[in-house]
């Protein structure tokens, strides 16, 4: 397997984890809510942690999309801003990262 096949079976594994995340907390949200106000309160809270969970996790997804696309179109690991190749070692923590280090700082 190339690097590069290695990389877009991270991202697609990475992907699909999302996905099954977010439909459970998608269902969680839709979940009635409790008649008693201390529970209602914490529903509440824990809604706010789950939307914002959801949040983050579309937008990774969105990331991750970016970076199949640019696996198909042969731009992947170079940066998006100078052009530069993006350092293995930043790819292994971001995998979907557009920029090099010296970018995205």
């Amino acid at each position: 397997m190339t690097p590069l096949s290695r990389r877009k079976t991270q991202l697609t594994t990475r992907a699909a984890d999302l996905n099954a995340r977010l439909a459970g907390i998608e269902s969680s949200l839709d979940e009635l809510p409790a008649k008693d106000w201390e529970d209602l309160a914490t529903e509440r809270a824990d809604d706010e942690v789950l939307e914002s969970l959801g949040t983050a996790g579309q937008q990774e997804l969105r990331q991750i999309a970016a970076a199949l696309t640019r696996i198909e179109a042969g731009t992947y690991g170079t940066c998006t801003r100078c052009g530069d190749q993006i350092a293995e070692a930043r790819l292994d923590l971001l995998p979907y990262t557009p920029f090099c280090a010296a970018c995205a700082a």
